[in-house]
Parts: C-alpha cells; structure tokens; sequence
C-alpha cells in the first residue's frame, strides 16, 4: 500500500497530543525568524502548489512518488486544506484529501471508499500539523518544537530558513524521530519538509508552484463521490 497515501492523515492524527514545555534559550537569528514568520501569518490567507511527495523505505532502499496540488485556505481562525493527487510513480492515481472544520476526509475512486477521521474537539492541534509551513506562526512552532536554526539556503530562487524541530510530544516523537523544514519566513510557507522516522524511513515533500494569497474556488474542498461509494468511518 502507497505509505503516502495517507500520509498526510498520519500527520494530522499525531496532533492530539501536543503539551507546551519550557524552551531554552533562544538563538537570535532563529528569534528573528519566527518573528518573521508571526507577521506572514498575521497576513496569511490562502496558498496553491504542485507537491511531490517522496517516501523512503530504508530495508528495501526504494522511493515511492506521489504528485498533485495542495490548496490551504483560512478563513478567521479556521483552516482548511484540500490536496488533489494525481499520479504514484509516474502512472495516473487519483486520490482526494480534504480538511474543514475537524472533519478529514479521504477519497479513493479506484476501490469506491471515503475513509473520514474526525478531530474530535483537537482540531487547533490538527491544524498546528496541517499549517506545517503553510501559514503557521512561529509562536506555534516554537510552543510544539524544539527548533534548532541551520543556516538559510536557497530553493529555486527563493531564500529559506532551515528549521530541524523535535516535537515536545513523545507520542509525536514515536513517529517522528525530526522533521527539517525550509520555510520561506516572509510568507511562512515551506518550499521543502523531511520527516524522519525512527525506523530510518523518510517522508520528503517539495512544493512548486506557490500562488500565495490568490483566490482558491470552493469546490477544491467538496469531495464528489460515486453513489456506490463506501465511507469508513475512522
């Protein structure tokens, strides 16, 4: 079964625990960055891009790749996400994520079946995962990680911030030993993440394309299904 298929899902799930713990002391240049990235929030209203998603399995020594677009849309304090996958390694798979108010739903056409997880009253804590990069604040980094600041690089033209964070969660941490961001602090978007599990396996995504702030059409977050569609409910 792909891994990144519900990837994102497995993501979202981790953020039912997520306790704040006193930071150390902060590093001024990493300070500065989350500052940067508290204002781009404040101004944060939607994003578009094309992913690609790369999951790596140490045994084996093999990548598996999946494409699409990802749209982010916030609305007060609510955000809502809806991610459009295309193809797994190079050949036509269709699959549908969608995020909104609490609710995350999983769509397969191939086998007929929407897969729902519920928040269940977590959903600031899902959402902390979901803006991972894309639109999150640096204060909301900052209680949930501990950042280590590893220099700025450059991604296809643009300057980034290199962030690696451990979560302050050890049930987060269970399956995710780090992640590495490179996040755009202007506009708190990231343009790359690596999630590193203790296992060894790595999940890599690389976002292209960014329309930020532009409008996103509503029905990106409407599922339409088959009549003989069947739900599960998770």
């Amino acid at each position: 079964m792909k891994r990144w298929t519900l990837g994102l899902a497995a993501v979202l799930t981790l953020g039912i625990s997520l306790p704040g713990t006193s930071q150390s002391a902060p590093n001024p240049q990493l300070s500065q960055v989350l500052s940067q990235m508290d204002a781009a929030a404040a101004k944060f209203r939607s994003a578009q891009a094309d992913f690609q998603w790369d999951q790596f399995e140490r045994v084996v020594s093999s990548t598996d790749t999946q494409t699409g677009v990802i749209y982010f849309e916030r609305t007060g304090a609510n955000t809502r996400m809806a991610a459009d996958l295309k193809t797994y390694d190079g050949q036509p798979s269709k699959k549908y994520i969608v995020f909104s108010d609490g609710l995350l739903k999983f769509y397969q056409p191939e086998i007929h079946q929407m897969t729902l997880i519920h928040a269940a009253g977590k959903q600031a804590q899902y959402e902390s995962y979901l803006t991972l990069g894309f639109g999150g604040s640096g204060s909301d980094l900052k209680k949930n990680w501990d950042i280590t600041f590893q220099g700025m690089e450059t991604i296809d033209g643009v300057q980034t911030a290199k962030l690696d964070m451990v979560s302050k969660s050890a049930a987060v941490r269970q399956n995710f030993s780090h992640v590495t961001i490179w996040v755009d602090p202007q506009r708190a978007i990231s343009l790359k993440q690596v999630l590193f599990e203790p296992s060894g396996d790595s999940r890599t995504a690389y976002y292209r394309n960014i329309q930020y702030n532009k409008k996103i059409p509503a029905s990106v977050f409407r599922i339409k299904t088959e009549g003989k569609t069947q739900t599960v409910q998770k």
